[in-house]
């Protein structure tokens, strides 16, 4: 954890630069000392089937779910909400500026108990913490 998920509709597809929105919430969340750079993933899935609003063509939309494992206090998930939703914002400036789209952020955490996972690349980063 954490994962990053974005869904956004088709018809941005050829405006978005996902890899450099991923670098920058990667180094960000690991920046907070919170977060190892091992369990850290994301992934953007274009949505062709979608209607925003009254259905014009142009009208657009992306959404960014960030999951992220239990045990962080409140105040640090906050801050970290905060700084992902302005990154997001920042970087679909240029598109937002000319066009109509509906941005959207959340934060979810997920339970212990009812989350598994098994992660063979944080070996690989134990030394650099």
């Amino acid at each position: 954890m954490p994962h990053f998920i974005v869904e956004y509709s088709g018809n941005l597809h050829d405006r978005l630069d996902f890899q450099a929105l991923f670098k920058e919430l990667h180094e960000y969340v690991v920046s907070t000392g919170a977060f190892p750079i091992g369990g850290v993933r994301s992934r953007a899935i274009r949505c062709n089937d979608f209607r925003v609003a009254d259905g014009r063509e142009d009208f657009a939309f992306l959404n960014l779910n960030l999951k992220i494992g239990h045990g962080r206090d409140m105040e640090l998930k906050k801050e970290v909400a905060e700084q992902v939703f302005k990154i997001l914002c920042d970087w679909m400036k240029p598109i937002t500026d000319e066009s109509y789209v509906q941005i959207s952020f959340e934060m979810t955490e997920l339970d212990p108990v009812l989350k598994f996972n098994k992660n063979n690349i944080h070996p690989l980063f134990a030394d650099k913490a």
